[in-house]
């Protein structure tokens, strides 16, 4: 029997709550020209020089097309419940009209090994790497993409549908549309602000058309959206930073969780925004309803949070980020955990009632391996503040239904390329060597725990 001292260490979570890690498609698979695959945004984007670090690309990552038979034993030994994955769009439809079968044959055989372990799959429908072909018919801006989108939805729902629990439509549309189409630090790697909105306006519609198809379909299951959410702070209690810390608000979050969620956009930011890149005309009669089709969860991605004061540059946002002096991952991003906590009470008080999960949360470290070993004290520290901050949400009664770490395995980290390490599992890029950080024993305890210590070390 374990003592009343030991149990007032621990913070247990919930009977049931779900214990995953996350990974993307491109990012891990690679076998870039195998089975079928057609090109990709991020192949070209990798490939064009000096958008990615040291010219990485994704050929090779992981190589879990592969060797996904050990990493999906690498996930039973870490007892993780479900696993996050996300569907290459350009292994499914490589040229436009044409179905690969082969595509699809790949996430069969993953799925079948999941099921062996009792592991359940949250499928992420979209995570970026959009065909080539649809991006060479103007990619997220052109309305037309919808209609592909829900085809390849389609095709996924009723090729896996029996075996998937938990549906994700889009990973974090706000990268996909202002880092690609706006920022030019993703691919496709334009810098146009008006086509940056049109491709989120694009995104979220497809996300509510995809929602409806599911609902028309039967299918059993639930299904939602992963929104990646950055709580933006005001560098001061000056008026002028307090709105500056708003426009960055709905720059970063409610300009995708308010159509979700609300049915509508922010009208605070609409008439600023139409002075920047034209009157919003991509936006018809009909389509808010759709993006607002009820969900049956919100994922959450949380890493950081911002710290900004009013710059007035005669920019869109007119903000400076500030820089706290606060202890940052390797991305250079502020270490906040009480921040997570902040967001999650405010979606709950504010936004909706539907379950939460977090669907990514991770930090990226300098790790090196030492005598066969990669000791990442940092990430366990990161990682350990988080789920307190979980926990404390969840004591207070907040629906929060699970968390998955970014990520399982070290992977090609976009633009910054084999640069940053994220994962649980330190991966040798030459010799495919996977290597169990100490993070990896750690989070194991977590799981088998169904609990987190309140210090870090209570869980090794």
């Amino acid at each position: 029997m374990v003592s009343t001292a030991i149990q007032h260490r621990y913070r247990k979570f919930p009977d049931g709550f779900v214990w995953g890690t996350a990974t993307a498609s491109y990012q891990i698979e690679g076998a870039v020209s195998e089975g079928g695959r057609g090109a990709s945004i991020w192949d070209t984007f990798s490939r064009t020089p000096g958008k990615v670090v040291s010219g990485h690309t994704g050929d090779v990552a992981c190589d879990h097309f592969h060797r996904y038979p050990e990493d999906v034993r690498r996930m039973a030994d870490l007892g993780v419940q479900s696993y996050r994955f996300s569907l290459a769009w350009p292994r499914v439809y490589p040229e436009k009209g044409r179905k690969q079968r082969e595509g699809f044959d790949f996430y069969k055989r993953l799925l079948d090994e999941l099921h062996h372990y009792n592991i359940q799959p949250a499928v992420t429908i979209y995570h970026w790497d959009l065909p080539q072909w649809l991006e060479d018919a103007g990619g997220w801006s052109n309305r037309e993409i919808v209609n592909h989108y829900l085809e390849f939805a389609e095709a996924a729902f009723l090729t896996l549908g029996d075996q998937v629990p938990l549906w994700i439509t889009h990973n974090e549309p706000w990268c996909a549309s202002m880092l690609g189409y706006g920022l030019g630090e993703h691919a496709p790697g334009l810098k146009d602000w008006r086509r940056a909105y049109r491709a989120a306006h694009h995104l979220l519609l497809s996300h509510g058309e995809a929602v409806r198809l599911f609902r028309q379909m039967g299918l059993g299951g639930d299904i939602g959206i992963t929104l990646n959410l950055t709580p933006a702070y005001a560098a001061s209690g000056d008026p002028a930073d307090v709105e500056a810390a708003s426009r960055q608000d709905i720059f970063a979050n409610r300009w995708f969780l308010d159509p979700i969620l609300t049915g509508r956009y922010p009208s605070a930011f609409i008439e600023r925004l139409e002075k920047h890149i034209g009157p919003l005309d991509f936006v018809q009669d009909g389509d808010l309803r759709t993006i607002s089709q009820p969900i049956d969860f919100l994922g959450v991605n949380f890493y950081s949070r911002s710290v900004v004061q009013h710059h007035a540059d005669g920019s869109l946002l007119e903000v400076c980020h500030v820089q706290t002096g606060n202890k940052v991952t390797d991305m250079g991003w502020e270490v906040y955990p009480s921040a997570l906590y902040d967001l999650l009470k405010r979606l709950q008080a504010a936004y909706t009632q539907v379950p939460l999960y977090i669907t990514e949360n991770g930090a990226a470290s300098p790790d090196v391996v030492v005598g066969g070993q990669v000791h990442d004290s940092d990430r366990i520290e990161y990682l350990h503040a988080h789920l307190q901050a979980a926990h404390q949400f969840i004591e207070e009664g907040g629906d929060l239904r699970g968390y998955y770490v970014w990520s399982l395995l070290d992977n090609f980290e976009w633009s910054f390329g084999y640069t940053k390490r994220f994962g649980l599992v330190y991966v040798d890029y030459d010799s495919q060597v996977r290597i169990p950080k100490d993070s990896f024993y750690w989070y194991q305890r977590v799981i088998a725990e169904n609990a987190v210590g309140r210090a870090a070390h209570e869980n090794r």
